[in-house]
């Protein structure tokens, strides 16, 4: 969800998106639940890097 803010996307659509594998960053999938590095994010976003993961 935090990823899914941050980026301007609704809840439903972050994970329309994750499913078909086209969310604008990777996603880890772990049974039903999908975070995302927190680096490639800054990276996205042009904040500079980070190594901890957030939920998407």
């Amino acid at each position: 969800m935090t990823a899914s803010e941050i980026l301007g996307f609704s809840r439903s659509k972050a994970y329309q998106l994750a499913r078909a594998g086209e969310f604008p960053v990777p996603v880890i999938r772990t049974g039903g639940q999908y975070t995302v590095p927190t680096a490639p994010l800054r990276a996205a976003l042009g904040i500079g890097g980070g190594s901890s993961l957030v939920p998407a």
